[in-house]
């Protein structure tokens, strides 16, 4: 849907910061904490689910403990703008990118890359430095990461 049809108030900012937090925390919680009925909270929920503010619900990984030790941003320079969407497509159809980015600056995306080890990074830059258009890459390697995913405190209109 995406068009909000209805004006947020303070008790939907604290479901929205409450489900960043916990994504399975049930009605029932939630009710409790916003001093509203679970019908009321539930119907407030789906909501903001029907009105797309609300995305989805997934499961948080730990990467590495699956082996996939390797985070790396890619910037992306192509020789000109009629390859974008063929960049992008490329990005959603590779596994190992996670996130692509349209950005200005120095490169037209910034990808966001999880792989293995070295040597498939290596592999995949080889892949995306293929891509029609692409005419160089520029990579920087994650060596460590203090703040992902964060929830978004989002202030009320007053």
């Amino acid at each position: 849907m995406n068009d909000i049809s209805f004006k947020l108030d303070k008790i939907d900012h604290q479901i929205l910061f409450i489900l960043q937090n916990d994504g399975r925390e049930t009605a029932s919680n939630i009710a409790d904490k916003v001093s509203l009925s679970v019908p009321a909270t539930a119907e407030r929920i789906k909501k903001l689910q029907e009105s797309g503010i609300i995305k989805g619900f997934r499961a948080v990984l730990d990467l590495k403990i699956l082996g996939m030790d390797i985070s790396a941003l890619i910037t992306v320079i192509s020789d000109s703008s009629r390859y974008y969407e063929k960049v992008v497509n490329k990005a959603i159809e590779e596994n190992e990118v996670i996130r692509c980015f349209s950005t200005t600056g120095d490169g037209s995306h910034v990808l966001l890359v999880q792989t293995k080890n070295t040597h498939s990074l290596e592999r995949l830059l080889r892949k995306i430095q293929s891509w029609p258009g692409v005419i160089r890459t520029h990579t920087q390697l994650i060596l460590s990461s203090y703040k992902e995913l964060s929830p978004l405190h989002i202030q009320s209109e007053k």
